[in-house]
């Protein structure tokens, strides 16, 4: 039987003997961390890049924000800590890139194009003309002043004739989602949206849609940056190079975008 003086001597020596394997021990490598600001017709596409990319990189972390390409442009001259940044409108990266905030030179990604979708209609029999009819009710689309879609949808409207016409019916969402989330808690009939969006598993199956005609407003060039942020930071330089790689090419493609000639960074 062991003596109860005995005891106490043996726990502080058990206790002495784990802060010393603690001590000792190999200290365990934390992962890198980096914040991706990313306009919110890639929501869904980027979502699933991230996931693959993370696969490769189990230890590290891409933390991505969604929003608006204008309104992220504007936190980035302010000092916003993004390491990346994809807009939807390639002219944004290049100021802030001409601007000296870019680490390394915008690189494209994709074109957009947008599109009619209703949840509540079938879109696919839908023409930008028909949205003159106050009957239709109102009408969705992102906020022209920041949001690149917003600012296609408008071209569009003019360029049918119907601008005039529908402008007090337009509900404006802050970007390319909160648009579509209009459309689908039916704050509005009808929307002009993302074909990223629109292509959304959630989203087709509430409704078709009608792809409007690209020659109706200027191309949805799409680019992104390295931002001064991103500095000494491999895991950011690899996400840039991961954008370029076929199978992150492939997502982009099965969610509408169309793809730059070349792979990005290669």
């Amino acid at each position: 039987m062991v003596s109860s003086r005995l005891q106490p001597r043996r726990r502080v020596l058990g206790v002495l003997l784990a802060l010393a394997a603690g001590v000792f021990a190999p200290t365990a490598t934390a992962g890198e961390r980096i914040t991706v600001a990313a306009a919110s017709d890639l929501k869904f596409a980027l979502d699933e890049i991230v996931a693959e990319f993370g696969r490769a990189h189990p230890g590290d972390v891409v933390e991505v924000v969604y929003g608006s390409s204008g309104k992220f442009a504007t936190q980035i001259r302010q000092g916003a800590p993004f390491d990346l940044y994809f807009s939807a409108d390639i002219a944004y990266p290049r100021t802030l890139e001409a601007e000296g905030l870019a680490h390394g030179t915008t690189r494209p990604y994709a074109l957009g194009r947008i599109v009619l979708w209703s949840a509540i209609r079938d879109a696919r029999t839908l023409e930008l003309k028909d949205l003159a009819d106050p009957a239709l009710g109102r009408i969705a689309i992102a906020n022209p002043r920041h949001a690149p879609y917003g600012k296609r949808a408008e071209e569009a409207l003019r360029a049918a004739g119907v601008w005039e016409a529908v402008q007090p019916r337009l509900v404006q969402g802050e970007n390319i989602a909160q648009t579509a989330q209009f459309v689908q808690t039916g704050n509005a009939a009808v929307g002009i949206i993302a074909l990223s969006l629109a292509l959304n598993p959630t989203l087709a199956a509430q409704g078709g849609y009608h792809l409007i005609d690209a020659s109706l407003h200027a191309p949805l060039e799409q680019g992104f940056m390295l931002t001064r942020a991103a500095a000494g930071k491999p895991l950011a330089g690899a996400f840039a190079e991961f954008i370029g790689s076929e199978s992150a090419r492939t997502v982009l493609r099965r969610y509408g975008f169309e793809l730059p000639p070349a792979p990005v960074g290669r």
